[in-house]
């Protein structure tokens, strides 16, 4: 067994696999999302040099705890609390200017330096009418709908490979803007008069709307791409942000209950705009126990009085989404997804976060195969299998004591330890971070 020590952070610098210097770290989710990947960002920050948001939007969040207090973060990359951090906005992500604005102003509205802040010029813009659209769609489909967050990621995203998207760089030339909106119109309209019928689109308003916005985030915005690839050249430390987690790729996740980016490491140095060659370490984040927001199959879910307990116990504010606010939906440990979501990755390691959640309970069920037709599976099956799955548990011994308080492995009881360990052997990924508590400091570290 080795031993968790609280030393500090490992970015910049590998733990024991002999690699030596780290250029480009990526922290991604190995679930469904929500497994704490903000807490991981912040702390890990602290030894980098650029955090860079390489994929997404605003529809999830990532919840950190620190020294300014607990913030819900959507667009602005979890490096903002360190102030010799240059944080940026990759060229993969959904960008709503008006949400970054509101979301950077309230951050310094509450006490917190000014972050210094990078924006791509060839950032894709979220436009009103993507959202309106995701809200009319999940109406139209009602039952049937996906569990969007209606925040318009898939059709924005939709948008941008129709080709009919907007990048940063063209808001600031208003006839480019004001042709390419008309044309958009045209479709848009059409499904919005005759297919939900709503009111159509103002084109007019929205050039002048987004011609004034642009010019807020102008001397933010800037080559990002040259930028970081100047940065590796200088030996700079770069830290990569994942939203989201493995399962919800629209490639290799529970699809159709996915998102319409790609949440894997692999497509960093695409969203990020980072040389491939350089990204050395992949830090898959996991739960102790399983969580997530959005519809799909979830094999370990908890329902009645055993999910309330879970989900109440749940971090600092229990299991609510911090995007949406709804209850997340809970269930114990699965290690078929996990081990297959750190897979899909390309984890080098994983973090387990909220390990504290667990402290009640006397005994913890892990999930380590599936029944499928009366079979035992193993590997994670595709969505019509995933349906049709039941679990097969491992019951481990619980510990029934507080570990908040831990300062180093010795201090963690033994049935603790034995806990992280069998799930280590599950994921057939080392465990070098474990979260014991929401707040940046809760964190104890794995050395060779």
């Amino acid at each position: 067994e080795r031993a968790f020590l609280r030393t500090p952070a490992l970015a910049g610098k590998d733990a024991g696999n002999g690699r030596g210097s780290v250029m480009i770290r990526t922290i991604v989710g190995a679930n469904w999302g929500d497994e704490g990947k903000g807490k991981v960002t912040d702390v890990l920050a602290e030894k980098s040099d650029i955090v860079v948001r390489f994929q997404g939007g605003a529809n999830a969040g990532h919840t950190i705890i620190n020294e300014y207090g607990k913030f819900a973060l959507h667009l602005l990359p979890s490096g903002v609390f360190h102030q010799h951090i240059v944080n940026v906005i990759g060229p993969g992500v959904a960008f709503n200017i008006e949400f970054l604005l509101h979301e950077l102003n309230t951050l310094v509205a509450r006490g917190v330096p000014k972050p210094k802040l990078l924006i791509s010029d060839r950032a894709q813009v979220m436009m009103p009418y993507h959202v309106d659209f995701d809200k009319y769609e999940e109406e139209r489909l009602g039952g049937k709908s996906f569990g969007s967050t209606k925040s318009g990621i898939a059709p924005f995203y939709g948008d941008k490979y129709m080709k009919i998207g907007l990048q940063v760089c063209q808001l600031y030339d208003a006839e480019l803007l004001r042709e390419k909106l008309q044309n958009v119109a045209v479709l848009k309209n059409t499904l919005l008069e005759n297919l939900y019928h709503k009111p159509p689109i103002d084109v007019e308003s929205l050039v002048e709307t987004y011609t004034a916005l642009a010019a807020l985030i102008k001397p933010m915005v800037c080559d990002t791409t040259l930028f970081l690839h100047q940065a590796v050249k200088e030996g700079k430390t770069i830290l990569l942000e994942g939203q989201l987690g493995s399962l919800r790729d629209p490639d290799h996740g529970i699809y159709p209950y996915t998102t319409s980016s790609s949440p894997l490491a692999g497509f960093g140095p695409v969203g990020a705009g980072v040389p491939p060659w350089d990204m050395k370490d992949i830090d898959c984040v996991t739960k102790a126990y399983s969580s997530c927001v959005g519809a799909g199959p979830f094999v370990t879910e908890l329902f009645g009085d055993e999910a309330e307990e879970l989900r109440r116990r749940g971090g600092d504010a229990g299991e609510y989404g911090a995007t949406t606010g709804r209850p997340r939906r809970v269930g114990w440990f699965d290690a078929v997804a996990t081990r297959y979501g750190v897979m899909v990755q390309g984890g080098t390691e994983a973090v387990l976060t909220n390990l504290d959640v667990l402290s009640y309970l006397k005994e913890i069920p892990v999930c380590v195969a599936y029944e499928i037709g009366g079979e035992r599976v193993e590997q994670f099956p595709t969505t019509p299998g995933l349906m049709k799955a039941k679990p097969i548990y491992t019951m481990l011994p619980g510990w029934e004591s507080d570990i908040r308080s831990a300062k180093s492995y010795y201090d963690l009881p033994d049935n603790c330890k034995r806990y992280v360990a069998f799930l280590e052997k599950q994921l057939q990924a080392p465990i070098r971070m474990v979260s014991n508590g929401p707040r940046r400091e809760e964190i104890l570290y794995r050395q060779a």
